[in-house]
């Protein structure tokens, strides 16, 4: 095992992978010269050359085409974004070319390629830089789309990412990014599609991916001291998602929290609810309670965006009432 920040997670699986296949190749705003926006590719652009770690312009819609391009050709693109939110200028490319070019031309023309960049709520940058757009990607057939919430999982899952012949959208989170955990070493790769149970509990689930997971955990703790135990189910991959793992936590503990920074209206949590209510209705002990932002544009005062999505003191306070009950 190995300490590293969810950053250098990243910039390790990308590195490994690079050096396995040549090609592998990164590409986005200020990757190599700047070492990246959140510093995720430092040193690679010393190690691969600019051939191989390019900087763009601020054109999203215009390197992204190029690297569905590339991808149809026969590379393994990866395609970094400053933010999600920069990406909408690129959907046409993900959703209608990346996504459905395998089935459109009868298994024909693949798209192994990788978009990943920061997304969900950032820290103090109001409505147009803290959006989830989770619920958007597992929306749409022909992607896979992963959340890690930890470093380990950050690795496990680029690496099978970058592997995958499929397109991946990969959504990391600012705040995770400086955050350590212990990291396997050697080829460590994780299949996509699989969730995991990150904390063993009997009384109600909380199940989460990305950062809510680690706002659950913390959740969890409080609660052991007023005696209730919490399982913690990350989520890790929206699409394809782990139903074996949904109803297998749910029929344990028969008491559920689903969180997501999201908002409410078609969004995961409403996805993870409805396998619920499809597959284990008969283990509930009560409702399923959703906890997601607020169905308005994110404020950027620092007061009014913690009112807006689910903090630890708000998961701590909804399951003390729904196991009071």
């Amino acid at each position: 095992m190995a300490m590293m920040t969810y950053r250098e997670a990243i910039r390790d699986a990308m590195s490994e992978e690079m050096r396995a296949d040549k090609s592998v190749f990164l590409m986005g705003e200020e990757v190599a010269d700047y070492q990246g926006a959140y510093k995720c590719s430092q040193g690679m652009v010393q190690e691969f050359g600019p051939a191989r770690v390019v900087d763009t312009p601020i054109a999203e819609l215009g390197f992204t085409g190029i690297a569905v391009g590339a991808a149809m050709a026969g590379l393994r693109p990866i395609v970094e974004y400053m933010t999600w939110n920069f990406a909408l200028l690129a959907t046409d490319h993900i959703l209608n070319s990346a996504a459905k070019t395998l089935y459109m031309s009868g298994g024909k023309v693949g798209c192994p390629i990788v978009f990943r960049g920061l997304n969900g709520v950032a820290a103090h940058v109001a409505a147009q830089h803290s959006q989830d757009f989770a619920s958007w990607y597992m929306n749409i057939p022909g992607l896979k789309v992963i959340a890690p919430s930890n470093a380990a999982d950050a690795k496990g899952l680029l690496k099978a990412a970058i592997r995958d012949n499929a397109p991946v959208v990969c959504l990391e989170h600012e705040v995770l990014y400086g955050l350590s955990a212990e990291v396997p070493e050697g080829d460590y790769v994780l299949p996509i599609g699989k969730a995991r149970v990150v904390r063993e509990g009997k009384d109600v689930v909380l199940i989460g991916y990305s950062m809510m997971v680690v706002k659950a955990l913390a959740a969890a703790e409080e609660l052991a001291k007023q005696g209730i135990d919490c399982e913690v189910l990350d989520l890790r991959s929206l699409r394809p998602l782990d139903v074996a793992a949904i109803v297998a936590s749910v029929s344990k503990c028969h008491r559920t929290v689903v969180l997501e920074e999201t908002w409410a209206a078609a969004g995961v949590g409403a996805e993870v609810m409805a396998v619920i209510s499809d597959n284990c209705w008969d283990e509930l002990d009560g409702p399923v309670v959703r906890m997601s932002q607020l169905p308005i544009p994110l404020p950027y005062a620092s007061n009014l965006e913690t009112l807006c999505v689910p903090q630890v003191e708000d998961i701590v306070r909804e399951v003390s009432k729904m196991v009071a009950k």
